[in-house]
């Protein structure tokens, strides 16, 4: 079928198709996506915790900031190349969205090579940067984030190709590449981290072979999955009927339609890496115990695991929404964009709730399995999720909000909204809540474990009205069209 009656067919099925049942079909590819990738990463710390050491599953957590920046870039340009090409095919304008993909997929290769050389020759002052703060957790991570700056560009790039994909109604292609990079993680972990005669799971698995890397094995084996799914991301790209990334048509004037699309993600997940490290120094900083600091971080590290599995199904959920905005916002269809848009907010909150219903009952077997391996990280870990389980249903309207504003180039509002929950709320509730709870019960502890909830509460609270906002100014348009 030649490319412009392909295009052609798809810019009508995007259009005119229900709303309901197409923002379920795209929905269900990337919602599987976000899981399994997400889960992949679940996993990755429940094998390092079956090392019984929480320095060395604190280590995870401390190398999350540098995993976050790294994604910033890859979703700064996959976000803001991949929003401009939904809007330019709504457009009909193939030939600008070609552009705009090639010019992309060039900037993120080139970010990520800069991120990993750079932070090759400067691991151990990242390191404690980051946030580690005793001297195994140090060399714990050091560990780590070598081999993930070694996959770097190959990170970036395929968040780049899975986002472009997606954001042109092929989300089934984006999901082959992601799960089968994920499943090929889960199969070298357990390879990569242990040694011959290592015992794991409560004495139920003698591992018969391995490498015995430790948690420097939980890396190299997700740098070789990312480079496999960059690899079946770009042969999807080619068999599918995506717009190609071309080399002689890269145009380093369209950084400016990336920044419109993209700077929303590169502030929320900037942010993100600055709360995580922002969160690793409060606890340094409130807690003087070398022990109880190693049990804080590793509880932390596995209910930030868990909470993003959970949220992952609602971002796969809202990722098929965005196609469907940016094609109908492109086509001035905006009756379809708020359509779009409600049904999602409404379906999100319902499972949101149930969700959380049922994970606050369940949370301190689930917490247990990946949050360190002491009774005291147990603890932490479940009291921290529990809070966190309580307001989250909120978000489904914050990430939603966050999602349309992207998508339709509102990108000032796109980016206060991202950098709400992650950043400008939470960063300062981390330090804050500590002395407030310390004032009130003379523990610094509970602050620190109820930070990232009243981060929700008050991010909510923000989205809302910039939400209605907007969606009263689309209504204008549609009186106005």
């Amino acid at each position: 079928m030649p490319a412009q009656t392909q295009a052609n067919e798809k810019f009508i099925r995007m259009t005119t198709e229900p709303i309901k049942p197409l923002v379920l079909r795209l929905a269900v590819p990337t919602i599987i996506s976000m899981l399994v990738t997400t889960f992949y990463n679940l996993v990755d710390t429940l094998f390092v915790r079956q090392l019984a050491n929480d320095s060395m599953v604190a280590a995870v957590g401390v190398a999350l900031p540098l995993m976050s920046i790294i994604q910033a870039f890859g979703f700064f340009c996959g976000h803001g190349s991949g929003n401009y090409i939904s809007r330019a095919l709504g457009r009909q304008d193939a030939k600008d969205a070609e552009t705009m993909a090639s010019t992309g997929f060039f900037y993120a290769v080139l970010s990520g090579l800069v991120i990993g050389v750079v932070g090759l020759c400067f691991t151990r002052p990242l390191a404690v940067l980051l946030g580690a703060k005793t001297d195994a957790t140090i060399a714990a991570t050091v560990d780590y984030m070598r081999w993930i700056l070694v996959a770097c560009p190959f990170m970036t790039g395929a968040v780049v190709i899975n986002n472009q994909l997606r954001m042109q109604g092929n989300a089934m292609f984006a999901m082959v590449g992601l799960t089968a990079g994920a499943v090929f993680n889960l199969i070298l972990d357990p390879l990569f981290i242990y040694a011959p005669g290592d015992v794991i799971f409560g004495g139920m698995i003698t591992m018969p072979i391995g490498a015995g890397m430790g948690v420097a094995g939980a890396a190299l084996a997700t740098g070789i999955s990312q480079i496999l799914s960059f690899v079946l991301l770009c042969i999807g790209l080619y068999k599918s009927d995506a717009i190609r990334i071309q080399p002689n048509r890269i145009d380093l004037r369209y950084f400016s339609g990336i920044v419109q699309g993209g700077l929303p993600s590169l502030a929320r997940q900037g942010l993100a890496s600055v709360s995580t490290a922002c969160l690793n120094h409060a606890v340094g900083l409130f807690l003087l115990d070398g022990v109880t600091i190693d049990a804080v971080q590793a509880a932390m590290t596995g209910v930030s695991k868990i909470t993003m599995f959970l949220s992952s199904a609602l971002i796969g959920f809202g990722q098929g929404f965005q196609p469907v905005c940016g094609f109908n916002y492109g086509a001035k269809r905006y009756d379809r964009v708020l359509e779009a848009y409600f049904f999602c907010v409404k379906v999100s909150a319902a499972a949101l709730t149930v969700l959380a219903a049922l994970f606050f009952v369940f949370a301190k077997p689930i917490t247990g399995a990946v949050a360190g391996s002491t009774p005291l990280s147990a603890e932490i870990a479940a009291y921290t999720f529990r809070a966190q389980l309580v307001v989250m249903p909120l978000l489904s309207w914050t990430v939603m909000c966050n999602m349309m504003l992207q998508n339709i180039g509102m990108t000032v509002r796109a980016t206060i909204v991202a950098m709400t929950r992650q950043g400008l709320v939470f960063i300062p509730m981390v330090f804050l809540m500590p002395l407030i709870t310390r004032a009130l019960v003379g523990d610094a502890l509970p602050g620190l474990e109820l930070a990232q909830m009243m981060a929700d509460i008050l991010s909510f609270f923000i989205a809302l009205p910039i939400g209605l906002g907007v969606v009263r100014e689309l209504k204008m348009k549609i009186k106005d069209s």
